[in-house]
């Protein structure tokens, strides 16, 4: 078999039907994620041990194999003939060799194209703070940050750093100089190019994920210092969030943190995708926008309070995840089983849905 040309032909299909996602891996047809539903490309045979290590060493180059061997894990985006690219996470499992590969769009889309609410431009447009995009994995938290940093890079002369593990969305510079930095490739880790993005002039700063204690104080650092940030957690709500966010540090340090975020906290997006029911995936979401009141609230340890003005909150633009989820069914977008399935207070939901 030429597994060059085999694993071009699946990534072709996967960009071709769709997909969010291909897996490989040993004892089964490669899969395709298609609206959040695994499907197996029935026109190919079940993957041997040799099969499916030939098709994902034809991804990697001989670092990359090398770093494999010793790491047993590794990250990285492909790109293919400027048709697909991918980012790619190579493991083993039971001793043999399997791969994630996650589809990112050529094209970068806009906040209207990924329908989420039109309140996010404002967040493009203010000088500096913290902004957070939240949820599960897979849940489109990259696209939106996306939209938001191609947003600035299509309407402000901006310096804008991104630091990323690995680089998944290219952005094509336009009025703003855009710098993508890759983990391992650009810079060793998140906390040493964090530590000399300052360094390097930016307007806004891109954090891929944070990942530790480290990075989270030196983006909060940045954000009170006169830049914008960007990033995102895997964390279901902003109360979450927040809390997350305080419990990563040391009970001696965070009073500070707290004190840190309240006054550099401008916002936090959680989001999630649903089937819709004409097919197709749509975003749920919590919207958070740190008013004088949330931010009174970090400060004396009461974030259990957010909830309720977020709910009350709506006239600002903030949302509620059940206030979504209620809007999307009365729109006649997703059922009532998928948006329960989704709703972390099922029984709230129900009582929005009730006629008044």
């Amino acid at each position: 078999m030429n597994y060059e040309q085999k694993i071009k032909e699946l990534l072709l299909l996967a960009g071709e039907e769709g997909a969010s996602d291909l897996h490989l891996g040993v004892a089964k047809k490669p899969m395709l994620r298609i609206d959040g539903v695994l499907v197996p490309v029935d026109r190919e045979p079940i993957l041997t041990p040799q099969t499916a290590e030939g098709l994902i060493y034809a991804l990697l180059t001989e670092d990359q194999k090398n770093k494999l061997a010793m790491k047993r894990e590794i990250d990285f985006s492909f790109s293919l003939e400027e048709k697909v690219r991918f980012r790619v996470n190579v493991y083993y499992q039971r001793g043999y060799v399997a791969a994630a590969l996650r589809l990112i769009p050529w094209v970068i889309r806009t906040v209207e194209q990924l329908n989420l609410p039109t309140i996010l431009h404002e967040f493009t447009k203010i000088q500096q703070g913290f902004f957070l995009v939240t949820g599960p994995a897979g849940q489109g938290k990259s696209s939106t940050l996306a939209a938001l940093i191609d947003e600035i890079n299509h309407t402000q002369a901006a310096h804008i750093i991104t630091i990323e593990d690995p680089v998944e969305y290219l952005f094509v510079q336009d009025k703003s100089i855009v710098s993508q930095r890759e983990i391992g490739s650009d810079a060793l880790n998140f906390h040493l190019a964090l530590r000399s993005v300052l360094r390097q002039d930016p307007d806004a700063i891109m954090i891929g994920e944070m990942r530790d204690a480290e990075t989270i104080a030196t983006a909060l650092t940045a954000a009170e210092t006169g830049h914008l940030v960007f990033s995102t957690l895997h964390t279901n709500s902003a109360v979450q969030t927040i809390d997350r966010i305080i419990d990563s540090f040391p009970a001696d340090q965070q009073g500070q943190v707290r004190s840190q975020l309240a006054e550099s906290l401008v916002g936090v997006l959680s989001q999630r995708l649903l089937p819709r029911i004409q097919g197709g995936l749509v975003p749920a979401y919590e919207l958070m926008i740190a008013n004088s009141a949330i931010r009174n609230l970090i400060r004396e340890e009461k974030a259990y309070q957010i909830d309720l003005v977020i709910e009350t909150g709506l006239q600002e633009g903030m949302m509620s995840l059940n206030r979504s989820l209620a809007d999307l069914i009365t729109r006649g977008e997703v059922s009532l089983d998928t948006a329960l399935v989704y709703s972390l207070n099922p029984e709230e939901l129900g009582s929005l849905l009730e006629p008044k």
